[in-house]
């Protein structure tokens, strides 16, 4: 008889992080190009286990797999179809909003959620089921999701749609109910590629927090960037930036020439090497300070364009780095309405700790959205970055879990690298709906991350 030909061996591991680069591992990262090679992949990570990633804009550790396989799904990268009446798009899931926008946008339609980048996949949108300045009216990206195809572990290409158990365990499920390898989404129609801002100052949480209430349901869009150094009086102070999509009678004459025109603009990339503690309190406040003070007390109807208003850091390649080697935590909460004593209280402790953040955040969230691990719920959001290395800074992330699970929050796992699995339990009803489905689909575990097995989901 002649031997069994060996089986190829795997690609040498290549270590990956997310984007906050605090807690790489090394993975074999294969790259499928078709729904076939994607099957073929699977079938050859069953011994260690697989992940998909996509741009790798996850902040924390749920697109790697120490060890195991990860399925770099950028290469399944095709438009299949669009239907310029309905405002729909047929695409793989390795599609990014960045390419979405540059195709859909001269046809009259935008992606009806984006983040803060237009950097990721379709296939991490739902995953994570990301949010944007819009949730309190639009919900989250799997809510405009008609369909979607999904790899399962038994090598199973399924049709999955809304209502499901399967759809609502996938949407926010961090890719561990199989791969996603195409969608069908609802779009959102615009006249033209321009927003319409109106900016206003914000002395202090509790004005920024009544501002916020009495009249965000004026807007599609609203996000305030907060001063989470500054203290006293002005603790929460904040710039308040809302709007929405510039009709075509809004725009000066000159920009009627090409109203749907998308050319986002970058600057050189931050530098690979940049010393550590660059981002301290002093530098951080002052640039807070700054920003502060530039910012209009009121100003209304600017004409911004989509990069300037939704994605600000996308024009710096490799901003992360500014953080340096140690890298830096995201950390992002929500605590319901009612709960608001909460979140003034944990500003004033973030504030008293030191933390410098300039990339701080609070919005308002709408209606939850059905997935089972999904993280908006009607409340109050907010998002901070803080350095990775700050002393005591593990320790103060873990009293500030614990201060929003009791409050019936919880924390955005997109972005988690350090969560612990007993806080995870509180803050997640719907988590052992989602571990029976999942044994049930994937009795063996073949979809894990470092993510699933640090909070044993």
């Amino acid at each position: 008889m002649s031997a069994t030909p060996p089986s190829a061996p795997p690609p040498p591991p290549v270590p990956l992080s997310g984007w906050g680069r605090t807690a790489p591992s090394a993975a074999h990262v294969v790259r499928p190009r078709t729904h076939e090679e994607a099957v073929d992949a699977l079938r050859a990570c069953a011994e260690r286990g697989g992940i998909a990633r996509g741009l790798g804009r996850a902040y924390g550790d749920a697109a790697q797999n120490a060890g195991g396989a990860v399925l770099d799904m950028t290469g399944l990268d095709r438009v299949h179809a669009i239907d310029a009446d309905a405002g729909t798009v047929v695409c793989d899931a390795g599609v990014s909003l960045h390419r979405l926008m540059e195709v859909l946008l001269p046809l009259g339609w935008f992606v009806p959620v984006t983040p803060g980048t237009r950097y990721v996949t379709v296939g991490g949108a739902i995953g994570a089921d990301i949010h944007g300045k819009n949730h309190h009216v639009s919900g989250s990206f799997a809510r405009h999701v008609r369909s979607l195809d999904l790899l399962t572990a038994d090598g199973t290409v399924r049709t999955v749609e809304p209502g499901t158990p399967l759809f609502n365990a996938t949407a926010g499920g961090m890719g561990l109910t199989g791969v996603i390898l195409s969608a069908v989404l609802q779009l959102h129609p615009v006249e033209t590629s321009l927003m319409a801002v109106d900016t206003e100052r914000a002395t202090d949480l509790d004005d920024l927090m009544a501002r916020l209430t009495a009249t965000d349901h004026r807007y599609r869009y609203s996000v305030a960037w907060i001063d989470l150094l500054a203290r006293g009086a002005a603790t929460g102070r904040a710039v308040l930036t809302r709007g929405d999509h510039a009709p075509l009678d809004a725009l000066p004459a000159r920009a009627r020439t090409a109203p749907l025109a998308f050319r986002p603009r970058q600057l050189p990339a931050a530098p690979r090497f940049i010393p550590e503690g660059l981002l301290g309190p002093r530098s951080v406040g002052l640039f807070n300070e700054l920003w502060y003070r530039k910012a209009p007390r009121s100003r209304t109807a600017q004409i911004q364009k989509l990069a300037t208003f939704f994605h600000p850091l996308d024009g710096v390649p490799h901003w992360n780095r500014v953080y340096g080697r140690g890298g830096f935590i995201q950390y992002q909460f929500v605590v319901g309405y009612g709960q608001e004593e909460t979140l003034r209280r944990i500003v004033h402790r973030i504030s008293a700790h030191r933390c410098p953040s300039f990339l701080a955040v609070l919005k308002r969230f709408g209606d939850a959205d059905p997935g089972w691990l999904s993280f908006p719920m009607p409340g109050w959001t907010l998002a901070l970055d803080i350095p990775a290395n700050l002393p005591g800074l593990a320790p103060f992330l873990d009293d500030l879990d614990t201060e929003v699970a009791t409050a019936g929050g919880r924390v955005y796992l997109a972005k988690d690298s350090r969560l612990h699995p007993t806080t995870l339990t509180t803050m997640y009803p719907h988590l052992e709906a989602f571990r029976t489905l999942r044994q049930s689909l994937d009795p063996h575990a073949l979809f894990r991350s470092d993510l699933s097995r640090r909070l044993n989901l």
